[in-house]
C-alpha cells in the first residue's frame, strides 16, 4: 500500500499580510520532507473562491514549483476541476504536459466535476450539466495529449479546431487519470473508464473493503478504456496527520485543526451562508463545536468581541479532542502504523492523509516520524503487492483493452490555418491589426525591425 499527503492550503483566520504566502511557502518545505521521507506522492486540491477552508486556487503553479524541489515524490492533481468554465481541456492538457516534462513524469492527472456553488455560480455553468461536461472536457484532455495532432473536437460543451497541442507528456501516453469520488457510484463509474478511483469520503477500512471489490468487480467485467492504457487503483482518504511520541500530545498539537476540513465541507457544500470576505468560517467552526448554532449568524455576530470567546473555545477544543479517533493518522506512531495496516488488510492500494491547518514544526515532526518509523514496512510489502497485482491484473486488462473504443475522427489532409484569419486572404476588410503588421514588415524590411510602429 502507497502511502501520500493531500494539501488544500488552509489559511483561518485572523490574517496578517503574510499568512497565505507563509502557508504556500511552508506547504514547499513539508512536501520537500516528504519526498526525502518516503512518501509516495502529494495530491494537491483546486478549489475557488472557499477562503479559509482552500487557498489552492493555482495547484498547477505550486506542483511546478514543487516538481523543482523534489526528485521521487509522485505530483498529483488532486482534481483538476474539468467544466470548460473553470478550465478549458485544451489548457488542462498543455499544463500537464509541461509539468510532466517539468517533473521527469511523475504527473498523476487527478479529475473532478466542481460541486461547490462557490464554483459552480461563481463561474455561471449548469450544476446539472457538469457530469457531462467533466466527461467531453476528459475526453478532449486526452485527445489533445495523445493524437498527433489533434483532430479537433465539436461537441456539447468544447468547440475546438484541429490543432498538435504541444508540449506532449513524458508518460506515454499520457499520466495516470484518476477521477475524485464520493460515492460508491462514482467508484463503479471509475472502474467502468478504467480509472483510478480518488474516494474523498471518510469510510474507515471496514467500509473500504467492499468499495475496492466492488471497483476491481466492475473493472474486470464493464471497463471500456478511453485511452490504451488503465489505471486500476483505489486510494482512500484516511482524515488527518498529525503524529507525536503519545496520542494525547498528538491531539494537543493538532487542536482545533482536527475537524476543520469537515466543517469546510459543510460550511461550502452542505448549509452555510457565506458573505464573501466578511464571514470568519474559522470562527463559526469553533462556535460550532462550542454548541452554539451560528449557520444564521449574521455580520453583527461575526463583528462583535464577545466576552465569552475565551471559554466557547476551550469548550470548542475539548469537544474537537473527542473526534481524534476518527482520523487513522492522528496518534502515535504505534497507533496510526496499527490504523493503517487495518486499510492494507482491506486491500486499499493508496492510503492519504490530509495536512491539517497547524504548526509547521508540528506537522514536520509528524512527516519526519511518519517517514522514518512507520512508512518503511509498507514501502516493502508494496513492492512484493504491485508485482503481484500487475501479475493477477494482466489478462484483466488485455480483456479490458479490446473493449476500448476509438475517439476522434481523421483529419482531413487538406486542412491548414494561416498567420491571419483567413477572411484577410479572401478580401475581406482590414483591422488595425493587419495595418499594424504591414508596417511592422516594412519597418523589417527596411532594417529597422526593433522599431515599433
Amino acid at each position: 500500500m502507497r502511502v501520500s499527503l493531500f494539501v488544500e492550503h488552509p489559511v483561518p483566520r485572523p490574517w496578517d499580510a503574510d499568512s497565505e504566502k507563509r502557508v504556500l511557502l511552508e506547504s514547499l518545505e513539508q512536501m520537500e520532507l516528504a519526498d526525502r521521507a518516503g512518501f509516495s506522492g502529494v495530491w494537491v486540491t483546486e478549489h475557488h473562491f472557499q477562503e479559509e477552508y482552500s487557498h489552492s486556487s493555482a495547484p498547477e503553479l505550486f506542483l511546478a514549483a514543487l516538481s523543482r524541489r523534489t526528485t521521487r515524490l509522485r505530483l498529483g492533481h488532486g482534481i483538476v476541476q474539468l467544466p470548460p468554465a473553470i478550465n478549458h481541456p485544451v489548457r488542462v492538457a498543455e499544463r500537464i504536459g509541461a509539468l510532466d516534462l517539468l517533473s521527469d513524469g511523475r504527473v498523476q492527472f487527478g479529475t473532478g466535476e466542481a460541486s461547490s456553488m462557490a464554483e459552480i455560480d461563481g463561474f455561471r455553468f449548469d450544476p446539472g450539466k457538469k457530469r457531462a461536461m467533466w466527461r467531453e472536457s476528459l475526453e478532449v484532455a486526452l485527445r489533445a495529449m495523445t493524437e498527433e495532432p489533434f483532430t479537433g473536437h465539436e461537441g456539447e460543451f468544447v468547440s475546438v479546431p484541429p490543432r498538435n497541442v504541444v508540449p506532449k507528456p513524458q508518460q506515454r501516453p499520457h499520466p495516470p487519470v484518476w477521477v475524485a469520488c464520493t460515492r460508491p457510484a462514482t467508484i463503479e463509474l471509475a472502474a467502468r473508464m478504467g480509472i483510478g478511483a480518488l474516494s474523498f469520503s471518510y469510510t474507515g477500512p471496514e467500509g473500504s473493503r467492499p468499495l475496492v471489490d466492488g471497483y476491481y468487480a466492475v473493472l474486470a467485467d464493464e471497463a471500456v478504456p478511453l485511452t490504451p492504457t488503465v489505471n486500476p487503483n483505489v486510494l482512500v482518504t484516511a482524515g488527518d496527520l498529525m503524529v507525536a511520541p503519545t496520542h494525547e500530545e498528538a491531539v494537543d498539537r493538532i487542536g482545533l485543526g482536527i475537524g476543520f476540513h469537515g466543517y469546510g465541507i459543510r460550511h461550502y457544500y452542505v448549509s452555510g451562508r457565506h458573505r464573501p470576505g466578511r464571514t470568519s468560517v474559522w470562527d463559526e467552526y469553533t462556535r460550532s463545536l462550542a454548541g452554539e448554532d451560528t449557520l444564521d449568524a449574521g455580520l453583527e455576530a461575526q463583528s462583535a468581541a464577545t466576552a465569552d470567546r475565551a471559554d466557547w473555545q476551550r469548550l470548542a477544543l475539548a469537544n474537537a479532542r473527542r473526534t481524534s479517533d476518527a482520523h487513522a493518522g492522528v496518534g502515535s506512531p504505534e497507533e496510526v502504523r496499527e490504523r493503517m495496516r487495518e486499510y492494507e488488510r482491506a486491500g486499499v492500494d493508496e492510503l492519504m492523509f490530509l495536512v491539517p491547518p497547524a504548526r509547521h514544526e508540528h506537522l514536520m515532526e509528524s512527516i519526519e516520524v511518519l517517514g522514518s518509523q512507520v512508512l518503511p514496512e509498507f514501502a516493502e510489502r508494496d513492492e512484493r503487492a504491485a508485482r503481484a497485482k500487475a501479475e493477477r491484473l494482466e489478462p484483466v486488462v488485455e480483456k479490458i483493452l479490446q473493449r476500448r473504443r476509438r475517439l476522434g475522427t481523421e483529419l482531413d489532409p487538406e486542412y491548414w490555418f494561416g498567420g491571419v484569419p483567413k477572411a484577410w486572404t479572401d478580401g475581406a476588410e482590414s483591422s488595425e491589426v493587419r495595418d499594424a503588421m504591414n508596417t511592422a514588415a516594412a519597418l523589417r524590411e527596411n532594417g529597422k525591425g526593433e522599431e515599433q510602429p
